[in-house]
């Protein structure tokens, strides 16, 4: 399991993602979806490049159970986040109906985000 080129693979999707999403409210004028946008864009391409790079110049931060746990928490927990976010923004779902789901999520990146911190501290030297 290479964590660095996944992270980046999969960041490669979500700026695609973020991208057509970003057309479409060009092309239409309905921008509802700023918020799903810019989280796809942060969340999904930004942040999963980064963690990528990191883990392409340290290798050995890398090959740690904190990487795949990381990897795992984040992937999982944004996916489901931004999914949630998109269904409740377009009208969907209720607020109240992302509950208990969307907090699970957000626990899951923030768990996901600070495994990736301790992975960081110990190894970026």
């Amino acid at each position: 399991m290479n964590i660095a080129r996944l992270f980046m693979g999969i960041g490669s999707l979500y700026i695609v993602l973020g991208v057509v999403i970003g057309a479409y409210m060009g092309g239409s004028g309905d921008h509802t979806l700023t918020p799903v946008h810019a989280h796809i864009n942060l969340l999904g391409f930004v942040l999963m490049m980064l963690f990528g790079l990191f883990y392409h110049l340290f290798p050995a931060a890398a090959a740690t159970g904190l990487a795949r746990a990381h990897f795992w928490l984040y992937q999982i927990g944004a996916a489901v986040l931004l999914v949630m976010l998109f269904l409740m923004i377009s009208g969907r779902i209720s607020e109240a109906a992302m509950v208990p789901l969307a907090p699970i999520s957000e626990v899951a990146v923030l768990l996901g985000l600070v495994l990736f911190s301790v992975n960081v501290w110990r190894h970026a030297r």
